[in-house]
């Protein structure tokens, strides 16, 4: 007996409270935060912070300051080593690895068990939601979802505690009728090898009825075509004829869409994104029409927003979700279910609309060019190369670009490291079209390449095959949740990259 036309239910239910709550935002934000620090105002972090006196946002603007992870670090890992009651109620005994920052390899970003359930798999179980409620007649639930995870490690020597990326920790603790729906075997899911991980995967869903699957475009990408590999096959068609849906994020999608287009030509194939990071899941694409996301108001996460024009100012605006302003550049602060408190995230974003609440991801706080005053970011980039990837019938795999603050005849300019899955017949011509389209999006760019005063033409250099994915096995950074750094302001991860680009090594 098919299981669709069951399984489907409980999500249209959700589906149609999303579409009647659509205009709620600001009273479900105002709900959240009444319901964060009413909960958490007997933990150290509230009593410090007065939370038992916060009945506003006002109040709770004045009260709390805007917080970097360096700020909350010691309560994190005193919580790590297992005190209760520090950022949020009772022992949390999970932790995200993230990024790290400028003093730390990694962050550990905690994971409550409400969080857990009221930000992450919500906006899981939302995302299928939205698809269901767009496509009424999928058939996703007859077969298996293909997710592909991280791993996990014990944290310190605390018992029943684990550290590792995310996806890991979902997988963990996921509902056992869940784990029926989907592949591979739970141990295959958290194996940290990604290449080992990768091969397994691959063989166990070969002859599996995939669906759909979801996870990181860049890491989901090298897994298919160990796929395609394994089947002799040049097109997942012919391998998963019933395939219809990825639900990607992670990464912006630009730069893979190509190759999956070309790998997958079936009719009804679907790409849905969504906004989930280690500190919570915060957007998800409702309409496939159009590329903007939904906010999600009634998660366990309250959001304020930094115009980027005063971010790094002492004492910026910050506004709740109704203050924002279509079209203007924003950084996002969180405060959460997890117990981080005025949280800077690190992302920055867009508002599309507030009726309902939708915005695009332009880029990061730390990931973009300045150099020169252009504010070059990865929104920016991203449209240009799709541009010159139109123009020129050319496909990127990966890249990263960096400034050049003068070179040997004074001239400053910024360098792209290209790694192409199909290389324009013309670099210099490629190049040409991105410098001109960032022009054309950019004023500060445009206003900085004026007559070759300030900055000159963009040079292109062109990675050798498999560069990224070594650079990325050299540093432990395969799989899971991490990903290339697209723009930096300055050459820490242009220049190991260059100099492995050198060499003749394959991966």
């Amino acid at each position: 007996m098919p299981l669709s036309p069951i399984i489907r239910i409980p999500f249209n239910i959700r589906a149609q409270k999303l579409e009647r709550d659509v205009q709620q935002g600001e009273v479900q934000q105002r709900e959240v935060l009444a319901r964060l620090v009413r909960t958490a105002r007997d933990t150290e972090f509230g009593k410090a912070h007065g939370f038992a006196g916060i009945h506003d946002y006002e109040a709770f603007a004045r009260l709390v300051p805007v917080n970097s992870y360096e700020d909350l670090k010691e309560a994190i890992d005193r919580m790590r080593h297992g005190e209760r009651d520090l950022l949020w109620p009772g022992r949390v005994k999970w932790f995200a690895k993230s990024s790290g920052t400028t003093n730390d390899k990694s962050k550990f970003i905690p994971v409550s068990d409400a969080g857990l359930h009221d930000t992450h798999y919500r906006g899981g179980f939302d995302t299928v939601a939205f698809y269901v409620k767009n496509n009424p007649k999928t058939r996703m639930f007859d077969g298996k979802g293909l997710i592909l995870g991280g791993s996990h490690a014990p944290n310190y020597n605390v018992a029943g505690s684990i550290v590792g990326d995310l996806s890991a920790i979902l997988i963990e603790n996921i509902n056992p009728l869940v784990n029926r729906l989907r592949v591979p075997a739970k141990e295959t899911a958290l194996l940290s090898d990604f290449e080992t991980k990768r091969d397994r995967i691959a063989r166990e869903t070969l002859h599996q009825n995939v669906t759909n699957f979801s996870g990181v475009p860049s890491w989901m990408l090298s897994v298919l075509h160990r796929v395609l590999e394994l089947a002799g096959k040049d097109k997942l068609d012919d391998v998963w004829p019933n395939l219809e849906v990825f639900m990607h994020g992670g990464v912006a999608f630009t730069p893979y869409r190509k190759q999956y287009e070309h790998i997958i030509t079936l009719p009804d194939m679907h790409y849905m994104e969504t906004y989930n990071a280690s500190e919570g899941f915060f957007g998800i694409q409702d309409d496939p029409n159009d590329p903007a996301l939904r906010l999600m108001t009634d998660y366990g996460v309250f959001y304020e927003f930094i115009p980027m024009d005063e971010f790094g100012r002492e004492n910026p605006t910050v506004v709740p979700v109704g203050g924002v302003e279509t079209g203007r550049n924003y950084a996002m602060v969180i405060s959460t279910s997890c117990g981080l408190w005025r949280y800077l995230i690190g992302d920055t974003v867009r508002f599309t609309s507030t009726r309902p609440y939708k915005f695009v991801i332009t880029g990061r706080t730390r990931h973009f060019i300045n150099a020169f005053g252009e504010e070059l970011i990865v929104d920016n980039a991203e449209k240009g190369l799709a541009w010159a990837c139109r123009e020129t019938d050319a496909s990127v795999l990966e890249y990263t670009a960096a400034p050049v603050f003068m070179d040997g005849k004074a001239r400053c300019r910024h360098q792209w490291l290209i790694e192409f899955s199909r290389p324009p017949a013309d670099p210099a011509r490629f190049a040409s079209l991105l410098d001109h389209k960032l022009q054309e999006i950019n004023s500060d760019y445009e206003a900085k390449r004026f007559k070759d005063i300030t900055l000159q033409e963009l040079e292109l250099v062109q990675a050798r095959p498999g560069l990224f994915h070594e650079w990325m096995k050299q540093r432990g950074k395969l799989g899971g949740q991490n990903k290339v750094p697209r723009l930096s302001n300055n050459r820490d991860y242009i220049e190991p990259l260059l100099a492995l680009n050198s060499t003749s090594k394959g991966i």
